[in-house]
């Protein structure tokens, strides 16, 4: 089967998702062409696998001090250059486009009603999970940014909806198992500034903190410890912290549940995603949250004990089962099967 497949580039959960599912696809012979939007392509990292890869424009969501920026969003979306791409986009021969979140594949399969499937965290709200208030834009962005007419939507519980479990790299599966270090903790917080998670998490000279997000080089002051994005050395981190404290994004909670981690989520302001997340954390009894970078919510969480690993399924290997039937109708069939194997 020819697939054209979009990939959201302004968050690496989407790459890192994207990552696992292309690989498998591509595997089991399917012919894979990846769209990424979203970033600049010097920006993006680890995509090797990609390949063929166009990166294309798209639309960026724009950040700062933990808060999506809408109107710096609309300043610089460029919609003639969205649509330019949409119209050009060649899908001669194409049998299935997937989008991970990513609006010019998706909006290309409407144009050219060309069969679409959703993949990815978004698409688990086309059911009844958990979801944060919001405001009636917020909800109507999650839900229309980039549609499609089949969902294999992810979520860390199935909430008796057909829905995948998370997409865990592969490498989580087969690596050697690092010993865990009591008092050290992962911190991802992208969307804050370095100054503001340092006088966060200063006061606490207890423990380790090994901070990832607008990191340029490596360097250690104290008991913080700066790390520049790496693939490689972020699992490793992981695997040897006791706890996570993160942005309430999707994959990395995801990773840090299916490894037995403990959980504090800064969900960002005006995302109802993220919101949504933290409040479907909370109401599972998987972690914390916190509303923002606040200290007596932290020495909380630090005296809390970790849990039992959820040891999640390779969900990519039902989900590519599920394109490649071509029966995309039998979706709960496949989903269920994957929850099935959680050990």
């Amino acid at each position: 089967m020819k697939i054209l497949y979009g990939v959201q580039g302004t968050g690496n959960g989407h790459i890192s998702r994207s990552r696992e599912l292309v690989r498998k696809l591509k595997t089991d012979g399917h012919d894979v062409e990846v769209i990424i939007s979203g970033r600049k392509e010097d920006e993006l990292k680890e995509i090797e696998i990609f390949a063929p890869f166009r990166v294309l424009k798209g639309l960026t969501l724009i950040t700062h001090k933990g808060k999506l920026d809408y109107l710096n969003t609309m300043v610089h979306l460029d919609l003639v250059s969205l649509m330019a791409d949409i119209v050009l986009l060649d899908t001669t021969g194409t049998d299935l486009i997937i989008t991970d979140f990513e609006p010019i594949t998706s909006m290309t399969a409407k144009l050219k009603n060309i069969p679409s499937m959703g993949f990815g965290h978004q698409y688990a709200f086309q059911y009844d999970i958990p979801v944060a208030e919001g405001t009636v834009f917020e909800k109507y962005a999650l839900m229309n940014f980039a549609p499609a007419r089949y969902n294999a939507g992810l979520h860390w519980n199935h909430f008796n909806q057909p829905i995948f479990p998370p997409v865990i790299p592969e490498s989580l599966y087969t690596r050697k198992a690092l010993t865990v270090i009591t008092g050290k903790v992962l911190v991802y917080l992208p969307f804050e500034e370095l100054e503001d998670i340092a006088l966060f998490l200063s006061p606490f000279t207890g423990y380790e903190f090994f901070i990832y997000g607008k990191v340029q080089e490596c360097c250690d002051e104290g008991h913080l410890h700066y790390r520049s994005y790496s693939r490689e050395g972020f699992l490793a981190d992981l695997m040897e912290s006791a706890g996570v404290v993160c942005n309430a994004g999707f994959e990395l909670p995801g990773e840090a549940l299916h490894l037995g981690k403990k959980l504090l989520l800064r969900p960002l302001d005006g995302q109802i995603e993220q919101q949504s997340n933290a409040l479907g954390m909370v109401e599972l009894g998987y972690g914390m949250a916190m509303d923002s970078l606040d200290g007596a919510v932290l020495a909380d969480w630090l005296q809390k004990t970790g849990r039992e690993p959820l040891r999640y399924s390779r969900s990519v290997d039902y989900i590519a089962e599920w394109i490649g039937c071509g029966h995309w109708e039998e979706l709960p069939k496949y989903s269920a099967a994957a929850w099935a194997e959680q050990s």
